[in-house]
């Protein structure tokens, strides 16, 4: 009998149906890869797909989200104990991945060669300081790889993307979302415009085709090394 996996994101609430099928899509991918598994997808946004997913469980939720902060930590159980999810373990959140974030790094060094200047775009929260520490954390990898100005702004705190004024022609932006949602095609280009960036904008990281092949090992791994729990995903990403 295969092993369940379940890769879990937030969704569009507006509009779930289009990232409910694009993660779906991704789940479809990490499925070539992995023949012994049954990998399921859901999106929180969605009002039934988490609970059909969860049927004939439990298994290895991959949290496809950027952060190990509220939405990860407790939202995200307490929706997965209330789609009678019980019993399931929680992998550490796509942005935490060392693979992730190191392709973070290679997709800059792709497009453009040092010491050009780089804005590293990010969700942000004002519940957490998660999802800050992991974005300013992939900045300063970046900058360790020579990139002279590298900065983390976000949309929903400070530094806001609004404010990120000085970057030039040659700069880039890589938007550290998992997805395309209405943040990456709508917020963001507004930040980008009020900001006066003049740069080129990348693919968000989670779009790379690299992707389902990191996720697939994260899930392959887990039959060598137990879930954590949400107190180490926590403690992973400090």
């Amino acid at each position: 009998m295969n092993r369940i996996a379940l890769i879990v994101s937030h969704g569009q609430p507006a509009d779930p149906d289009p990232a409910e099928a694009e993660l779906a899509v991704l789940a479809a991918q990490v499925a070539a890869l992995l023949p012994d598994w049954d990998v399921r997808s859901a999106t929180l946004a969605s009002p039934t797909a988490l609970a059909q997913a969860v049927r004939c469980g439990p298994g290895v939720v991959y949290p496809m989200f950027m952060a190990g902060g509220w939405f990860v930590q407790d939202h995200l159980p307490k929706r997965m104990a209330e789609a009678g999810g019980a019993g399931w373990y929680f992998l550490p959140p796509f942005g935490l991945d060392a693979g992730v974030q190191a392709l973070c790094v290679t997709l800059v060094q792709e497009a453009a060669v040092p010491p050009c200047e780089v804005l590293l775009a990010a969700h942000g929260s004002l519940r957490s300081p998660a999802p800050a520490e992991v974005a300013n954390a992939v900045a300063a990898r970046i900058r360790a790889a020579g990139f002279a100005r590298t900065e983390a702004y976000f949309i929903d705190q400070k530094p806001r993307i609004a404010s990120a004024h000085g970057f030039g022609p040659a700069s880039l932006c890589l938007p550290f979302f998992a997805a395309k949602g209405g943040h990456v095609t709508k917020d963001l280009p507004a930040a980008l415009g009020e900001a006066g960036f003049g740069g080129s904008v990348l693919a968000p990281v989670g779009l790379d085709p690299r992707v389902p092949g990191l996720i697939a090992a994260a899930i392959l791994g887990s039959d060598a090394t137990p879930p954590v729990d949400q107190g180490r995903i926590a403690a992973a990403q400090r």
